[in-house]
């Protein structure tokens, strides 16, 4: 019996372990190291689908290569889908699927992490003590506990963040446009607008989608309305947030702290070594040298459970596809015009 062939582009160890894992018998997979364009799309011909993941260029142009090459179904291993040109896609009749949910938990404890490393210095404590330093100058932190928490956004990943920091003991307010009271009455959480939001958190956790609409959602006008000396985390889409006016924010201190695990302009730089070239980006590079800016490569997902359903959703979706059978439910994109 013929397996459904599925090319996956942007291809690390740990993608090659767990979906191989959950392929065994079921599909025939092809890994590449380099990235889905418009360039690299003719390697997918012949193929039933492609596997893809957020910094992948599905374009129109791309798209209409693949389409030329036979391939049927995208299945994005991953939650956000602006990648993809959805028009184009129905256009060109694709099947898209993507993994809306596969760890809140890993993104959201992610965030925590951040937050607590930045907070009490983890990593320049951590620095001193290898160096023999067991001064502890320059490395008071404050408590979570008793602290206002803001969650931007709070879908899955926005309420486990949420019910993280409300075991901290923190007052946690919410802003989102589909307000779930009855999960927030449960956990003590309270709804308001994101002005008010933004205003009384001295924390503030973005969970948010990218869409047009929240494009730097965080920019100078609504960073005036934050606290002086507020602490922004940011897990969900780097151009929530405009790198620039951050920048200028932390010069002046109206930005206490930053823990970033997503940059706008991330895509040819997170997920590969740069160890041993310049960086160009000079926004980032003027970024790290701030202490009080803590920054990771898009990890916040890299934890084995979310492996795991990374594998089997997407694995799942590419023998469904193959089989003309429904997809899981929850996870095919809606295509529009």
């Amino acid at each position: 019996m013929k397996l459904p062939s599925v090319v996956v582009f942007d291809a690390k160890s740990y993608d090659r372990d767990f979906l191989n894992q959950a392929a065994e018998g079921r599909a025939e997979l092809e890994f590449l190291p380099i990235k889905l364009n418009v360039t690299t799309a003719p390697l997918a011909r012949g193929f039933d689908s492609v596997c893809v993941f957020v910094h992948d260029e599905l374009d129109r142009a791309c798209l209409e290569v693949l389409a030329a090459g036979g391939v049927k179904h995208i299945a994005l291993r991953c939650a956000g889908f602006n990648l993809v040109d959805l028009g184009a896609a129905k256009e060109l009749h694709f099947q898209v699927s993507r993994v809306p949910a596969y760890s809140p938990s890993a993104v959201a404890e992610h965030a925590a992490a951040l937050l607590l490393a930045l907070n009490r210095k983890i990593t320049r404590a951590n620095s001193r003590v290898r160096d023999h330093n067991f001064s502890l100058e320059g490395l008071v932190g404050f408590d979570v506990a008793g602290k206002t928490v803001g969650i931007v956004g709070c879908g899955k990943i926005g309420k486990k963040a949420a019910q993280i920091f409300r075991g901290f003991e923190a007052r946690v307010l919410a802003y989102d446009l589909y307000p779930d009271t009855e999960w927030a009455q449960k956990y003590g959480v309270e709804y308001h607008p994101l002005d008010r939001v933004l205003s009384e958190s001295q924390i503030i956790s973005l969970h948010a989608p990218l869409m047009p609409e929240t494009h730097y959602l965080i920019r100078e006008e609504t960073i005036q309305r934050m606290k002086n000396g507020v602490i922004l985390i940011n897990t969900s889409r780097g151009p929530l947030v405009n790198t620039a006016d951050l920048i200028c924010a932390v010069e002046n201190g109206k930005i206490g702290g930053v823990g970033l695990d997503v940059y706008e302009e991330e895509d040819d730089l997170f997920f590969h070594d740069h160890s041993n070239a310049i960086l160009h980006d000079r926004q980032l590079a003027y970024l790290l040298t701030f202490p009080n800016v803590l920054v990771t490569a898009h990890q916040a997902f890299l934890t084995q459970e979310a492996l795991e359903e990374i594998a089997r959703v997407t694995l799942t979706n590419v023998v469904a596809a193959f089989q003309h059978q429904p997809l899981i439910q929850g996870t095919e994109l809606p295509l529009v015009k």
